[in-house]
């Protein structure tokens, strides 16, 4: 059974695009809403459906609304630094197609998005990780220094070498608030504890997946001494999470997803001390949601530790013994006692 802490308590992108023969020849306007819904577009990021993280989490959404609310879903996926372009043409397909919603996953979506919710009003667009411009598109943002101050009070309990680091996909704004808000629950917590901090790449969202690259650069972490590593990298952080699990009393933290629990990590689960989860499960499923009982959500949503929207995995029992101590940061959070940062 999956265990999350409650914490507010309180390609190629010509064959990535190509769609059904039924989607061919259609108008690339809307008709009058008159089109026929065919269900959920879903664009992934770089790393596709089973990156073991963000993307497989907004596919938890989707999976979901296909089983409570009968809706079909039609899955695209992003390739390595794709250009705008490509993006609006991959949305632009899907809103042609009579898929409604149309959700793109992640902030590299934010741009194109906005730009092609302007030519089919009455379509319902989502894009997780950035924000609405239109009244037709729903952002969704999530407070992930949050969720990230907590796994960090987790690992200055959990070090034994008083040495923990984190990895980033890539060094922009929205990772930079992983590494803030760890990095200050760490300081926090034992203000002795060093932290190291890296990112794979400065800016290609290639990143986000390259587990090869993370799991040479947890190797260096690890011969340096750091006994915890948190990895803010979508795919990528599956190498981090191997390569820790080779060393006997180093912790891995996940990230997104409860990574305890997935399937492609399985073999690595023991390492896995916990991880930050943002539920971009439960933003996904309510929009669609919306859409299906006709009263579809329009601007932007943020999602919390007030509101569950963000949490802490308990998978595998490893944090039981804090689990005080996190739940203290949090209510401190909500309270508003504790202010995490959101930049480095």
């Amino acid at each position: 059974m999956r265990r999350v802490t409650r914490l507010a308590a309180a390609a190629t992108a010509t064959a990535v695009l190509a769609l059904t023969a039924t989607a061919c020849g259609e108008s690339s306007t809307e008709s009058g809403g008159k089109k026929k819904n065919k269900g959920v577009g879903l664009a992934f990021d770089v790393g596709g459906r089973d990156d073991h993280s963000f993307n497989e989490a907004a596919a938890r959404g989707t999976d979901k609304a296909e089983k409570e609310l009968g809706v079909k879903t039609k899955e695209m996926t992003a390739g390595n630094n794709e250009t705008e372009a490509t993006r609006e043409q991959r949305l632009t397909s899907l809103a042609e197609a009579g898929y409604n919603p149309v959700i793109g996953v992640g902030f590299n979506y934010g741009k194109s998005i906005n730009k092609v919710a302007k030519d089919f009003p009455d379509t319902t667009f989502g894009v997780v990780d950035s924000g609405s411009q239109r009244k037709n598109v729903v952002g969704m943002t999530f407070a992930e220094h949050e969720a990230s101050y907590l796994v960090g009070v987790a690992a200055a309990k959990k070090t034994k070498k008083k040495k923990v680091s984190f990895i980033g996909g890539v060094d922009n704004a929205l990772i930079q608030k992983f590494e803030a808000g760890y990095v200050k629950g760490v300081e926090d917590t034992d203000p002795k504890i060093k932290v190291e901090t890296d990112y794979l790449y400065k800016e290609s969202d290639k990143g986000f997946n390259d587990p090869a690259r993370a799991k040479d650069m947890a190797k260096g972490m690890l011969s340096r001494g750091n006994d915890v590593i948190y990895s803010a990298a979508g795919q990528s952080g599956a190498g981090s999470i191997e390569e820790v699990s080779k060393v006997k009393g180093a912790w891995a933290i996940g990230v997104d997803s409860d990574q305890y629990r997935q399937k492609g990590l399985e073999k690595y689960k023991k390492a896995v001390l916990t991880s930050a989860v943002k539920n971009v499960d439960v933003a996904v499923f309510e929009l669609v949601k919306s859409v299906k009982n006709g009263k579809p959500l329009s601007g932007n949503q943020t999602f919390d530790l007030k509101q569950d929207g963000v949490s802490v995995a308990t998978s595998g029992g490893f944090i039981d013994d804090i689990k005080g101590d996190i739940d203290k940061a949090s209510k401190e959070i909500v309270d508003g006692k504790i202010k995490v940062p959101s930049k480095p």
